[in-house]
């Protein structure tokens, strides 16, 4: 069986193992039944802007053409460093888009991807975020009213915790076995005087499962700009990647990518 169509990044279900969904164009792709099987995915030559549409012949920040990743306010440099927010400033690019998805509930949270990290979410995105992060364990530490609060505290947290996932790390399911709730309990004694309002105390540490059915070989990241053609048996699914067993393809990265995809039925 095949698709042809416009990669889009991995969707996923909060169920435990998280079940996967290929997106091809206006199609999915189940991924889970097709553990242990043959897939395949063939570049055809051709990228498209994720949200303007336009043929392109390199995207920025996971499927933006230029123009869009100048203009649009998802890609401003405040979303990765949004205690850098300028909304109060006037000069925010899309008030709208501020009002829906900065101001509003955000956790600070912990999370056991690479080893412990520290990272922001909005709330109601929190296992989405974990999932795409290839967590397998997670915690809100801090619940704040807007973005900014959240990148504030993140940055405070991150002089003694990493906010980076390392994918390698993560895919080979190392620092797995960190003591999450004894890492708060270490972090809530350096939390600044300011921030304490906002501490959660009795959050729950949420556990995450992927599928998967084989180690992978080796874990050497196929691009489709070096490697139009990439085939081989899928042996699990994690993070925004699938894992094949001799290497591994980061979807999200290749948002835009016109591709034919086959799969054993």
């Amino acid at each position: 069986m095949e698709l042809v169509g416009h990669l889009a990044p991995l969707d996923h279900d909060g169920t435990n193992p998280v079940f996967y969904n290929l997106c091809v164009g206006s199609e999915t792709v189940p991924l889970n039944p097709l553990l242990g099987k043959n897939l395949s995915l063939v570049f055809l030559r051709e990228i498209a802007c994720r949200h303007c549409g336009r043929k392109v012949k390199k995207t920025y920040n996971n499927g933006y053409c230029y123009p869009c990743f100048t203009r649009l306010a998802e890609n401003d440099l405040c979303i990765v460093k949004p205690h850098l927010c300028h909304y109060e400033q006037g000069t925010c690019r899309d008030a709208d888009f501020a009002r829906c998805h900065c101001f509003v509930p955000h956790y600070v949270y912990l999370a056991v991807s690479s080893g412990v990290k520290v990272g922001i979410t909005r709330k109601e995105n929190a296992r989405r975020r974990w999932v795409d992060q290839g967590a397998v364990r997670a915690i809100p530490i801090a619940e704040v009213p807007n973005r900014r609060l959240a990148g504030e505290l993140e940055l405070q947290l991150s002089r003694h915790l990493p906010d980076k996932t390392n994918w390698r790390k993560m895919l080979a399911g190392e620092g797995a076995d960190v003591d999450l709730l004894a890492v708060r309990e270490a972090i809530r004694a350096r939390l600044p005087e300011a921030f304490r309002p906002y501490w959660l105390s009795d959050e729950e540490v949420r556990e995450i499962s992927y599928p998967l059915v084989d180690t992978v070989g080796q874990l050497k990241a196929f691009s489709l700009d070096k490697s139009p053609a990439i085939s081989g048996r899928l042996v699990g699914i994690k993070g925004q990647y699938l894992l094949f067993a001799h290497g591994v393809f980061h979807v999200k990265k290749h948002t835009g990518y016109k591709v034919r995809v086959a799969w054993e039925a």
